[in-house]
């Protein structure tokens, strides 16, 4: 019986696609689109936190506007990385660029650790040596702001990048969040000056907002990390793969149809999918083909942007049964079920 492997290539890569996954924001916007956004948010809030801090002399105000400046840096990366990963397949990279946007993720991880440890090196002194606060009202309200503005764009990144499965958009996303909790923070804290005339809560809110920040550079990595080991598919993506596999099973129940070395993978916004079918080894090329046409669409209809790699396997072949793991077993009796 001879074998047929098929592979086949759904979706455009970096192409938003009419889905199931989509949420309430525009499906037509690309990823650019939502980067773009991301910069002139951040240039926008950058000027504002910086003369809130400029007013009022708190430095719990400028480790806000320090962690808006990575904001601008990791908006253009994403932006740089998005572009990237938009690109097809090449000679050289055949599965595509999608993995170019951890790399941003990697940098804005980086990025907030750098922020993290400038916050500090700023803190410590004044936390030494409190100093008065100036123009307080003007500058608390300036970054309010600026910290509506970070909310509202963090939203619409996050679900840009949801629907558009976007490590870049989604760590732009969350990082922004971030940001409108450390400003409220910072707002609560030099209210609190304020109201208690304890100066020494300036730095010590500082020295909080770059915890904080430490622990959001710390996921980003690690999220990174994974991206770039090949993590597997989530468990919900792919028990929608077993309930497909499983109904084809019920649906060919007769042939004894049978599926195994299901193998799952996504980088970036794509998915990875590979799996062995085995099916009576009397059939032939053609009917085994026009099987795993039918299992493709439909893994495709319930997960797009989805690369699948299937290969037919007669299932009287003890052969069948030997490469079930990444090294092929050595010659000998099969364990077939």
């Amino acid at each position: 019986m001879e074998k047929d492997t098929t592979n086949k290539t759904f979706g455009a890569v970096g192409e938003p696609v009419s889905t199931g996954e989509a949420s309430g924001d525009a499906p037509g916007r690309s990823p650019r689109f939502y980067a773009l956004v991301s910069v002139a948010t951040a240039v926008a809030t950058i000027a504002l936190k910086s003369g809130a801090y400029l007013l009022t002399g708190s430095v719990g105000l400028f480790s806000d506007a320090a962690e808006s400046s990575v904001n601008l840096v990791a908006a253009v990366a994403a932006l740089w990385a998005l572009t990237v990963a938009a690109r097809p397949p090449d000679e050289e990279h055949a599965y595509g660029h999608t993995k170019a946007e951890y790399f941003s993720s990697a940098l804005e991880g980086v990025l907030i650790l750098a922020a993290a440890a400038l916050i500090c090196v700023a803190a410590v002194p004044r936390l030494l040596d409190p100093q008065p606060l100036e123009n307080v009202g003007l500058g608390l309200a300036i970054s309010l702001l600026a910290a509506s503005l970070n909310g509202a764009v963090g939203l619409v990144l996050l679900r840009g990048g949801r629907r558009l499965r976007s490590a870049a958009l989604r760590a732009d996303g969350r990082h922004l969040l971030t940001d409108v909790w450390t400003s409220v923070g910072v707002v609560a804290g030099i209210l609190l000056v304020g109201l208690t005339g304890w100066l020494v809560l300036d730095p010590l809110i500082a020295l909080i907002v770059a915890a904080n920040i430490l622990w959001v550079g710390w996921r980003l990595l690690n999220e990174t990390a994974h991206g770039l080991l090949d993590t597997a598919l989530p468990p919900e993506e792919r028990k929608i793969i077993e309930g497909i596999q499983a109904r084809y099973e019920r649906r060919h129940k007769e042939d004894g149809i049978e599926f195994h070395a299901l193998r799952t993978r996504e980088a970036g916004a794509r998915r990875f999918v590979s799996m062995h079918v085995l099916v009576p080894g009397g059939w032939s090329v053609k009917r085994g083909h026009d099987l795993s046409e039918r299992i493709e669409r439909d893994i495709i209809a319930a997960l797009p942007h989805t690369t699948i790699f299937m290969h037919i396997e007669p299932l009287e072949d003890a052969a069948s049964f030997r490469d079930q793991d990444l090294d092929r077993s050595p010659e000998g009796p099969a364990s077939s079920p």
